[in-house]
Order: structure tokens, then sequence, then C-alpha cells
């Protein structure tokens, strides 16, 4: 497969600084939504890099500074627990991909973005459906962007044992409904994803 095909449409077009973004952690239960946007070189190819979610932790973790150390410019950016509660997961979600493709420091002039909806972006932009398996800079955000999250995941774990974030890194897992019901939810928690599991009395522990 042609791992440049989004790319290199945009640079036929004349765009010079085209970023890939892509988010992680809309489904937890706990913890923000990450974003990360990557401006690579110009026909580029990371050997390995593919789709986060097709790739081992030991191989994201590798890839990540493999792909920092290649790129142009990238940013990581987030969305808080209270952002997805005020605005909901989806405007979360796309708020941290606008904070990460304006965070770059070589200003992007065309952004592919993950999925089939846009953030609101001062820049031509192309949703891409099944992005991180189509666009090299959409597939290495999408590891910049689930490596941060998990990083961030581990160290709440630190803080808050017994829920097991380590693990599960805030996904709805058996152990993490377990956990949930025995101890309640914690700061970090997203109330309205608690719901089904606590009812309406989810008030933090």
């Amino acid at each position: 497969m042609d791992w440049l095909e989004y790319e290199n449409n945009a640079a036929a077009g004349g765009f010079k600084f085209i970023c890939g973004a892509d988010e992680a952690g809309r489904g937890p239960l706990a913890g923000p939504v990450c974003a990360a946007a990557v401006i690579l070189p110009e026909n580029t190819v990371i050997d390995g890099v593919n789709d986060s979610k097709k790739l081992s932790e030991k191989k994201r973790e590798e890839l990540f500074d493999v792909i920092k150390e290649t790129a142009l410019s990238y940013c990581v950016a987030w969305s808080s627990v209270e952002e997805i509660e005020n605005i909901n997961i989806l405007n979360a979600a796309m708020l941290a991909m606008k904070r990460a493709v304006e965070g770059l420091k070589i200003s992007a002039d065309y952004a592919l973005i993950d999925g089939n909806r846009l953030p609101e972006l001062n820049i031509p932009a192309l949703a891409v459906i099944k992005g991180d398996s189509l666009s090299m800079s959409i597939a290495s955000a999408s590891i910049l962007a689930k490596v941060s999250r998990d990083r961030l995941m581990r160290e709440y774990d630190k803080k808050y044992p017994q829920y097991g974030f380590a693990v599960h890194k805030g996904y709805g897992t058996k152990l993490h409904k377990e956990a949930l019901l025995k101890y309640g939810p914690c700061e970090i928690h997203r109330p309205s994803f608690l719901k089904k599991i606590l009812g309406d009395n989810n008030e933090e522990g």
C-alpha cells in the first residue's frame, strides 16, 4: 500500500507542511483525551509505523522516539476530564486535535485528520476514515497520542493504585468496573461515562 498517498496528493496541490493528527482516549472511563499532530519530511516512511492499535505496547514505545526524532515538527495536546464533561467527548477530542495542530512549532498549511469529522482549523484539512491505517503522518500521530496517554495513566496508577490504571489505561475492563463498584470513582473518572455502571450515584470517592 501507499502510505504517502494522502500526503502526496496534498503536496501536489501546492502544500508544503502537511500534518497528520489523531487522538487517543475517547473510550476510557477515566483520564483526559490526548491528541497529537506530526509533520514528517517529504516522502518519509518510518519502518514499523502503523495504526497504534495494531502495534504492541513495546513496539509503540520504540517508535515513539523514532517518530519524534524524524518529524520536522510534532505536538501532543490534551483535553481535560472537565472539558470532556462540559462539551462531551467528541467535541473534547476535536479540541485536543485542534490544540495539537495549532501547537506545532512549524505551522502546518494542510492537515490530515483521522476519522470522519474535522476540528475547527484555520487551514485546509481532510478527514480520512481509518486514516491511521492509510497515512504515514496520521499513523505517526496515533502512536504519539497513544503512548503519551498510556504513560500518563501509568502515572495516575501511582496516585490511585486501587483502580489498576497501569493495566487497563482507564478503559472499562472487568477489573476496572469491579474497582469502581468497590471504591467508587476518583477525581480523574468521567462521571458521564459511569452512569451505566454506578447509576446516578457516582460521587467521587
